[in-house]
């Protein structure tokens, strides 16, 4: 970009995009909460604003829309909840489900696609419910369709201080999980070669990245909280929790301080 004034405004007009797509990629995969989405979703914006060239000819909202998508595929690569033996069950038990169903002209019951497999009825509903959960792809024609700028002004003011929180929360990660999101996310480097530099395996940067997503989920829901303490997600110790939480609350504005200085090791810190 020609300027860091230009890099920002690309950003701040696109945020709603941000938000458009974590709400219908959230509603095809609703493992995934929205609000990760969003977190992923707005660091692909601000990567993608860093690497635009607008010499190319593409329109930035095109472009920024792929990258937030692709986004979004690596996120539910890493957080997919169905290993390769439930998907095989899903398969098989769908399978069983439309052939019966075609040959008794009817919807197939629990009890009579259990009694087809020789299995036990709680197996096929779970399994029936687990299909149920399958992601569709998100490159779908309408994702692809959207203009640069969607009309959603209600989203606009919370976007953009999430995008604020969002900045403040990845500054404030343990330095090996920051180290991480720049390279993946900023950096755009492969897995392997921040696994090589650092001297670890791949699944264990995969485990570093997913940790540094939930606590900044974390940070978001705290910071967007109504009231009630939000559920923890991030599965750190709580102390390492509670000082991610004070170097926000240092480095952040006065709305981010009070937000944050409510955990014991930012409360020390005041």
């Amino acid at each position: 970009m020609s300027s860091r004034a230009e890099r920002n405004r690309l950003v701040e007009d696109n945020l709603p995009l941000v938000g458009y797509l974590a709400s219908e990629t959230h509603a095809r995969a609703t493992h995934i909460p929205r609000e990760e989405l969003a977190a992923v979703g707005a660091l692909a914006l601000v990567t993608a604003a860093d690497a635009f060239d607008p010499t190319l000819g593409v329109p930035f909202g095109a472009y920024a829309r792929r990258r937030i998508l692709g986004a979004f595929a690596d996120e539910m690569r890493a957080m997919d909840w169905a290993s390769r033996g439930i998907r095989k069950r899903i398969k098989e038990t769908t399978a069983v489900r439309d052939t019966l169903t075609a040959g008794l002209g009817r919807t197939a019951t629990v009890a009579e696609i259990a009694t087809a497999m020789a299995v036990p009825k709680d197996v096929v509903a779970e399994a029936l419910t687990d299909g149920a959960r399958t992601v569709v792809t998100i490159e779908d024609p309408s994702a692809q369709d959207l203009a640069s700028v969607i009309p959603l002004p209600e989203e606009t003011a919370m976007v953009s201080e999430r995008r604020e929180v969002l900045a403040h929360a990845v500054a404030a990660l343990p330095e090996r999980m920051r180290f991480i999101v720049q390279a993946v996310y900023f950096d755009e480097r492969p897995v392997k070669e921040i696994a090589e530099e650092l001297g670890v395996s791949h699944s264990a940067v995969s485990q570093h990245r997913s940790e540094a997503m939930r606590l900044l989920r974390d940070a978001l829901e705290k910071y967007f909280a109504d009231g009630e303490e939000p559920a923890t997600v991030a599965r750190v110790s709580m102390a390492v929790r509670d000082a991610f939480f004070a170097r926000i609350a240092e480095t952040g504005s006065s709305r981010l301080a009070n937000v944050f200085r409510g955990s014991p090791a930012a409360s020390a810190l005041a």
